[in-house]
């Protein structure tokens, strides 16, 4: 039996107004391990650990039997954005990544942003709207580098944090429910679509040893979703085509889309996830534990996402021992199963990140 998540922390609209805007607060090392024990931090784990709960067991395609009204206009906002991709059709370009378009459809962004966001909410949180653009308008790439990653990923979550934080939308069951399987799942498409159509390149990519070149909360929500059932085995990944009943399915297809070649030479350690790891419930805490040190803990991934205002820089309630990173990209790391007869794959040694013969060797 799962253990209920956390509470998340209420912000009044009211207190809205004494509290300052998010800046950037990432330049050093050093930063990466305060904002691993912040607040904010722990806001952020709480807001994902409580949507990854709320979908487990649950299969696509899902509907909820009394829609939020909140969630259709942010799923409505998304539908808007998508449409502007037809406006602003791609340059004929000769370049690999970046097509100058994007830049356009980033300025349309910029440009309207305040309004979109008005539209979206009522009257009453009009002070938000400041605390939040930041994150909107990164959650979708950079329009500088015409790129796109775990980064931009990241601001979208923490844009939808904060629309919790502060009860847009209300962090009950059936709303985080909608938030992962309506939401979440549409802005996916949007930016798989936005990749393709304006070759955007992947953000600080791991290459083959990295678990996805843009994206990674699809295969926390994904897993989540797989945990509790047995009669699909974490190998099944490795049979395509994989039908769209979770976002980690998905998210697999989504890679043979893209990628060419055999799947354990350009997602190795997907791969190593599908032969090695017994169950879903380990792949879900696993992969939770690999988000926090690989994505969240990782300086050149989240110094560019402001942070403060409504995420708390303040530490004065967690324990010291709280937010350490984990120095491995190996899936491995994140799993505690002893070697056994049984299960006879082991952890890799910290900071150790060997190139396997077999796949078996990373586990």
């Amino acid at each position: 039996m799962s253990i209920p998540p956390n509470p998340l922390r209420r912000v009044t609209l009211p207190e809205i107004h004494s509290i300052q805007l998010p800046t950037q607060k990432i330049f050093h090392e050093e930063d990466v391990e305060i904002w691993r024990r912040t607040q904010g931090f722990r806001d952020l784990i709480i807001f994902l650990r409580r949507l990854n709960e709320a979908v487990v067991g649950i299969t696509i395609p899902w509907s909820s039997k009394f829609p939020s009204q909140a969630v259709s206009s942010m799923v409505t906002l998304i539908d808007t954005l998508d449409g502007w991709i037809e406006d602003i059709p791609p340059l004929h370009s000769p370049q690999r990544f970046g097509n100058l378009a994007f830049r356009t459809w980033g300025a349309r962004l910029e440009e309207q942003s305040d309004s979109l966001l008005s539209r979206l909410l009522p009257p009453e949180y009009s002070s938000l709207i400041p605390h939040i653009k930041p994150y909107f308008l990164t959650s979708f790439g950079s329009f500088i580098r015409m790129d796109y990653g775990t980064g931009h990923e990241t601001s979208f979550a923490i844009f939808l944090l904060c629309l919790t934080l502060t009860r847009f939308f209300v962090p009950e069951v059936e709303q985080e429910r909608e938030l992962v399987l309506r939401v979440f799942m549409r802005y996916l498409r949007l930016c798989w679509r936005l990749q393709d159509v304006y070759r955007l390149e992947p953000a600080g990519s791991h290459g083959v040893w990295g678990l996805d070149d843009s994206h990674f909360l699809g295969y926390i929500f994904g897993s989540g979703q797989l945990r509790d059932q047995t009669k699909i085995p974490v190998s099944a990944v490795l049979h395509p085509p994989l039908p769209p009943t979770n976002l980690y399915f998905m998210s697999i297809m989504r890679i043979h889309e893209v990628k060419q070649g055999p799947f354990h030479e350009h997602s190795s350690q997907l791969h190593s996830i599908a032969l090695g790891v017994p169950n879903w419930g380990k792949v879900n805490s696993g992969l939770f534990k690999m988000y926090e040190a690989e994505v969240l803990g990782k300086r050149v991934v989240v110094q560019h996402i402001p942070l403060g205002g409504l995420l708390p820089w303040s530490n004065e309630s967690l324990d010291k021992t709280e937010g350490r990173s984990v120095p491995s990209n190996n899936i491995a790391s994140y799993i505690s199963e002893p070697a056994t007869q049984a299960h006879p794959y082991r952890l890799v040694k910290k900071g150790h990140v060997p190139r396997p013969e077999r796949c078996d060797d990373l586990l």
